[in-house]
């Protein structure tokens, strides 16, 4: 039943206010005739050095914008700017209660209020354990469709958004202490960047959350993979993003300090890494997709004695595949002159296809015993891998 709207924001002001009990809020929406310049704002209590402040994120249709205001007067002056704003719609939780408040299209007030079945709990940390490298509400996620329209991850989209999330953090993990370019752009290149989830993700990481500039670059075999992205980050206004129409090999990129790779299928993971030697790329990051161009090889070939078991079921010889075609391409990054490693990125519940290769270029001339290990193992399986044919060369350097 409608209400008088004064009220209802005087109760909805004194719960925000209420330090040692609001839990969270969260506004959006419009009152009529009202422009909010935000989205949507959310609130909640935060313990800093300086002392509980009230934290208020507020969403635009491009970025976040965050800010502290002691409880106390600092505090009581945002809340009243925020209330004053026009937004439609407010929902606050407290220890023991969540207050809904919508305002009609008369200026009227539609409240409800629901006691929680239990007492909640406050994390009050401003740094969280494990805190999102790049907010799921920022407005890229909903333009490239892995938020709805509220900033919120969609249920079909939360593997995506986790192998993203995952993959951003591998990249901030070689970027700690790296020896980047400080008189020009850190030049970043997505080769087969498909939807470019990824290129989206990894540029907003770089140039917003570390602040550097770049120039990225998308690349995808699909016209209309590049005029949507290239939609899409015009529409975002990032002008350091552009995509190119083109093969991984032949895209015609002058080069990179960065090369990612998310999922090229089968040999497209070695047509990426290849690009990367090339061009002298100081950082490689790759999630290879399936591997059929080993196990075609396995299947056709003779396994060495003793070995059959590995091949003779199509289920194990896949699997095998898998883990050969990504130790050879590690020998041959790392014969190449790259400290390389291959982790798991991300759970196997969010994807089968979760190992990265990651690979930081050092120039340094591979031990004898890499090249040795990488001839026998090739000779006796009587494989020859992709990477080793597009670098110009089947034993190794």
């Amino acid at each position: 039943m409608a209400s008088p709207l004064a009220p209802a924001l005087a109760e909805i002001r004194a719960l925000l206010l209420n330090g040692d009990r609001l839990v969270r809020g969260v506004a959006s929406g419009r009152m009529r005739n009202m422009t909010p310049p935000w989205r949507r704002v959310e609130l909640r209590p935060v313990a800093l050095k300086a002392g509980a402040h009230l934290q208020t994120i507020a969403y635009d249709d491009r970025q976040a914008h965050t800010s502290n205001a002691a409880f106390g007067p600092a505090a009581e002056q945002a809340v009243d700017a925020l209330l004053a704003l026009g937004l439609g719609n407010w929902h606050v939780e407290t220890l023991d209660t969540t207050v809904q408040l919508r305002i009609t299209k008369k200026g009227e007030a539609m409240i409800s209020r629901t006691a929680a079945a239990a007492p909640k709990e406050r994390a009050l940390d401003h740094d969280r354990a494990k805190p999102r490298l790049l907010d799921p509400a920022d407005p890229f996620w909903r333009a490239v469709g892995i938020a709805d329209a509220e900033g919120r991850i969609k249920p079909t989209r939360q593997d995506k958004y986790r192998q993203v999330e995952e993959f951003i953090r591998a990249l901030d993990a070689v970027l700690k202490g790296a020896d980047l370019p400080e008189d020009r752009p850190l030049r970043v290149v997505d080769l087969g960047c498909g939807n470019a989830y990824l290129t989206f993700a990894a540029y907003r990481f770089l140039s917003h959350v570390r602040g550097l500039a770049v120039e990225f670059t998308g690349v995808d075999t699909k016209r209309q993979a590049r005029e949507r992205n290239t939609e899409l980050a015009q529409s975002l206004g990032w002008d350091g993003l552009r995509f190119m129409e083109g093969t991984i090999a032949e895209a015609p990129v002058d080069g990179a300090d960065i090369v990612l790779a998310l999922h090229a299928c089968d040999t497209a993971t070695d047509d990426a890494l290849a690009r990367a030697v090339a061009w002298g790329a100081k950082y490689v990051l790759a999630a290879p997709c399936c591997h059929h161009d080993l196990q075609k090889q396995l299947r056709a070939g003779e396994p060495p004695a003793a070995y059959g078991l590995l091949t003779r079921h199509g289920i194990l010889r896949e699997r095998f595949a898998d883990v050969m075609t990504d130790a050879l391409r590690a020998s041959l990054m790392r014969q190449a002159g790259y400290r390389t490693e291959i982790i798991e990125f991300v759970p196997s519940e969010h994807t089968p296809r979760n190992t990265l290769l990651r690979a930081v270029h050092t120039g340094a001339k591979a031990d004898a015993k890499v090249i040795e290990e990488y001839r026998t193992l090739v000779a006796e399986w009587g494989v020859t891998p992709k990477l080793s044919v597009l670098l110009g060369t089947d034993v190794g350097f």
